[in-house]
């Protein structure tokens, strides 16, 4: 199983991104997709989960209401709407597929190699 993110960028704050975490696979349905953030000098982060059928989603505090995932499993693919996007939000973003939804990384066994969301103020 193979995990590529993509959709990060430079942007300024108040913009929107949309994050997208193709995974390689005919299992894709039967994973939950996570995705977590690491900033510069600090621990990874948790960001959002979303199950196996898309029903179920958490938010970190700091994104909810600003973000959303979703999932189209017919194309394996997540997605991470990022609206409202402030500073702090800087940092590489990377996705995690495993089961079941879970708000910690060890989780997940598997992991995209990230991709760069840069907002400035």
């Amino acid at each position: 199983v193979q995990l590529q993110a993509s959709g990060g960028g430079l942007v300024q704050a108040g913009d929107s991104l949309r994050l997208s975490c193709v995974v390689s696979g005919q299992t894709f349905s039967t994973y939950a997709v996570g995705w977590f953030r690491q900033a510069p000098g600090k621990e990874r982060e948790f960001v959002s989960t979303i199950s196996r059928s898309g029903e179920n989603t958490l938010y970190a505090d700091s994104v909810k209401g600003r973000f959303t995932i979703s999932r189209d499993n017919a194309k394996r693919t997540a997605y991470l709407q990022m609206n409202s996007l402030k500073p702090e939000d800087t940092a590489v973003y990377y996705c995690a597929a495993g089961g079941p939804m879970s708000v910690l990384g060890a989780a997940y066994d598997y992991w995209g190699q990230g991709t760069q969301v840069t907002v400035s103020s």
